[in-house]
């Protein structure tokens, strides 16, 4: 009888857990869509940004670069260098135009620590970052400056990702890079669930070829 329970407790208990843990990240381990399919991001592509099969985080430093690079130092510390070498993965940040100067010191500033080729730019005229902007149809709103210190998850498909039901905000569109905490914990666990989403449907799909 012995033998019996220890049988159990080596390996059908290992494998009941198994299923219970991959069962619940099946069926619970997605990031909510607030806005779907926005498509109007196509219309600010370049030859060098492209939003289509990409997961980005979207940032705004519109006319106050230097203030918002040191809130984006928060997320480069804590999202970007661990999460940038993912396939697929960028940031996008949404600048004046004329910011080549700042845009590069910025990213020397990066590579001094990281790679700054994941990190990308995009110099628009004022009313077309308040467009981009408002296409995300959150609750937030630029500042004077067009700026802004919230980050947005943008997916693959061109949805807005984020919480639902989150225990302070209710719907939380974004994240708010000035604060380290939230970076270091919502942010970072919801840049977690996303990749961890997508791997799943890479994996899912790469096994269905092999049994076809």
């Amino acid at each position: 009888m012995k033998k019996y329970i220890v049988l159990v407790v080596l390996f059908v208990l290992p494998l009941v857990a198994y299923l219970f843990f991959s069962s619940g990240i099946n069926s619970f381990g997605k990031l909510p869509i607030l806005n779907e399919d926005l498509s109007v991001l196509k219309e600010f592509e370049t030859d060098d940004i492209t939003f289509d099969d990409k997961i980005t985080i979207l940032t705004f430093f519109g006319k106050d670069f230097s203030i918002k690079k040191v809130h984006a130092f928060n997320m480069k510390e804590k999202i970007y260098d661990r999460y940038h070498k993912f396939d697929n993965f960028q940031v996008v940040t949404i600048t004046e135009l004329n910011s080549e100067e700042n845009i590069e010191t910025f990213k020397t500033e990066i590579n001094k620590t990281s790679d700054a080729s994941e990190w990308l730019f995009l110099e628009l005229e004022d009313e077309k970052i308040q467009e981009l902007f408002k296409s995300l149809d959150s609750d937030l709103k630029l500042d004077e400056k067009l700026s802004s210190s919230y980050a947005f998850i943008i997916d693959k498909s061109m949805n807005l990702r984020g919480r639902s039901d989150d225990e302070d905000e209710g719907t939380k569109y974004a994240y708010d890079l000035s604060n380290l905490k939230e970076v270091s914990d919502k942010m970072n666990d919801d840049v977690k669930i996303i990749l961890a989403e997508y791997r799943f449907a890479l994996k899912k799909n790469n096994a269905q070829r092999e049994v076809n």
